[in-house]
C-alpha cells in the first residue's frame, strides 16, 4: 500500500491498535503512532501503545505494505532523559520506519546512536524557513519535515526550492492558536506543559458540573464553558473556550472549527509536498476509518485527474465548521 511514483503519501493517525488497524484498512500509506507515556504529545489515559503493542502493530501494518512512524516528539525534562532515549531505541527495535522528533539534544542522540533509524522533524520543532530546516538536514540527517500550519501553498513551494528534504503537511483535524503545540495557555491554566508531559489540557485537570440548566466545564481553575442542556459540549481547551466579553459570551481565542485542505491538494501538490498527515490521535477508531476513507479516494482522484470531492467530512469536523487554515492566509 506504498504510494505509487509521483503519488502523495497518506500519514495517518493511531492513538490505539485498534484505530492502526482501521487507518491500514481504510487505505494509509503510514500511520503515525506513540508510545504510551510522556515522550510522545498525545499523551492521554487509555491511548497510546505498550512495547508489546507496538510491535505487533508494526508487524501487521508491514504485512500490508503500510509504513509505521512513532512520534516521540516531547521535550525531555532535566534528569529523566532515559525515558526519552529509551523511547528511541524500542521504536527501532519494534521495526519503526522512522521516528518523529523535535527536541534538538534527542535528534543528535538518534543520528549518534541509532544511524540507521530515519529521522523526520516533528511540526512541535516549528521549523517553517529554508535555513531552519537545512540546519536540521545537514546536522542531523533528517530526511522530511512536518512544516508548521502557518505557512501558504506559495511559501511551501518557495521552501522547496532551497531544502534537500522531503516535506510532510497536516490537511485535516485539529488547529491550535500557539506555535505548533507549545501552549502557553494550557501549562499557564494547569501548571503542565504539553511539550513536556505530552497533553494539552490533560483529563486530570478537567472536571465538570450542573448549574441548574446550565452544563459547565473547566481547566483548573478556569471556567472554559457553559452550555445549556441538549448543546453540544466540547472538550475543554482554553483556545477553544467561551469567554464573556462586554456582555456577551464568544470564542476569544479560536472559533471551533477543523482544517480540511482536501480543496488544497493539486496545489500543494504542485508546491512539492511529499506526504499529507492526518490529525486526529486522541480520536476513534471510526473517526480513522471515515477521513483516511475520503483522503484515499481525494488521493486517488488526484492521481486520475478527477474532482475531489468537498465536504464529504463536514460531520466530523469541530463545531462542523471547516478552514483551509494558514494555506490560504486570506486575512493578509
Amino acid at each position: 500500500m506504498r504510494p505509487a511514483k509521483g503519488s502523495l503519501e497518506l500519514v495517518c493517525p493511531a492513538g490505539t491498535p485498534a484505530a492502526l488497524d482501521a487507518a491500514v484498512a481504510a487505505g494509509a500509506d503510514t500511520v503515525y503512532c506513540g508510545f504510551n507515556d510522556e515522550t510522545n504529545a498525545r499523551n492521554f489515559p487509555g491511548l497510546n501503545f505498550s512495547r508489546a503493542e507496538l510491535a505487533d502493530s508494526i508487524a501487521r501494518a508491514h504485512a500490508r505494505g503500510c509504513n509505521v512512524l512513532v512520534a516521540i516528539n516531547t521535550f525531555p525534562r532535566a534528569g529523566d532523559i532515559d525515558l526519552w532515549h529509551r523511547a528511541i531505541a524500542d521504536a527501532e527495535a519494534a521495526g519503526a520506519d522512522a521516528v518523529i522528533l523535535a527536541d534538538l539534544g534527542l535528534l543528535a542522540h538518534a543520528r549518534e546512536k541509532h544511524p540507521n533509524l530515519r529521522l523526520h522533524l516533528s511540526v512541535q520543532a516549528a521549523a517553517a524557513n529554508p535555513d531552519a530546516i537545512q540546519f536540521y538536514v545537514k546536522q542531523f540527517g533528517v530526511e522530511r519535515v512536518v512544516l508548521p500550519r502557518v505557512v501558504t501553498v506559495e511559501e511551501i513551494a518557495a521552501i522547496h526550492r532551497e531544502i534537500t528534504c522531503e516535506t510532510e503537511v497536516f490537511v485535516f483535524g485539529g488547529l491550535c492558536v500557539m506555535a505548533e503545540g507549545r501552549c502557553l495557555l494550557s501549562s499557564y491554566a494547569t501548571g503542565k506543559s504539553p511539550n513536556m508531559h505530552g497533553a494539552c489540557s490533560p483529563a486530570g485537570c478537567i472536571s465538570y458540573r450542573e448549574e441548574g440548566s446550565t452544563f459547565v466545564s473547566r481547566l483548573g481553575e478556569f471556567t472554559i464553558n457553559r452550555v445549556t442542556k441538549g448543546e453540544p459540549a466540547a472538550y475543554p481547551t482554553l483556545c477553544k473556550g467561551r469567554f464573556v466579553i462586554d456582555g456577551k459570551a464568544t470564542h476569544v481565542f479560536e472559533d471551533p472549527a477543523s482544517l480540511d485542505a482536501s480543496q488544497l491538494l493539486p496545489g500543494l501538490k504542485a508546491a512539492g509536498v511529499k506526504a499529507l498527515k492526518i490529525e486526529g490521535r486522541q480520536r476513534s477508531r471510526a473517526y480513522a476509518d471515515a477521513v483516511v476513507k475520503a483522503f484515499r479516494q481525494a488521493v486517488d482522484a488526484l492521481d486520475r485527474g478527477l474532482e475531489i470531492r468537498a465536504g464529504a467530512l463536514a460531520a466530523l469536523t469541530e463545531g462542523g465548521a471547516t478552514t483551509g487554515g494558514a494555506y490560504r492566509k486570506t486575512w493578509r
